[in-house]
């Protein structure tokens, strides 16, 4: 089940072109807090674009989440994000 929820992520995020994206699922590191009770998961996003470029962090983790929203908080519960322009 995690790893269809990571390849929706990817799938989501593609359309911002990144030259790098790493999806990492630590779920694990979540056992018991109440979003992972109903089974929703945690994931850790590095992404790296040019579409950052000249972009706070802020913006950038605004740019992330307008891609997956509507995965928040079910299947999806919490995602952190690493995201850096290419230059």
């Amino acid at each position: 089940m995690s790893a269809d929820r990571q390849r929706l992520l990817e799938e989501r995020l593609r359309v911002l072109a990144p030259t790098h994206l790493r999806i990492v699922d630590e779920s694990h590191l979540h056992a018991g807090h109440a979003g992972s009770r109903d089974g929703a998961s945690h994931f850790r996003v590095y992404i790296w674009t040019e579409q950052f470029q000249g972009l706070n962090t802020l913006a950038r983790h605004r740019l992330v989440y307008d891609r997956v929203h509507d995965l928040m908080p079910y299947p999806i519960h919490a995602l952190a994000i690493v995201a850096k322009a290419e230059s």
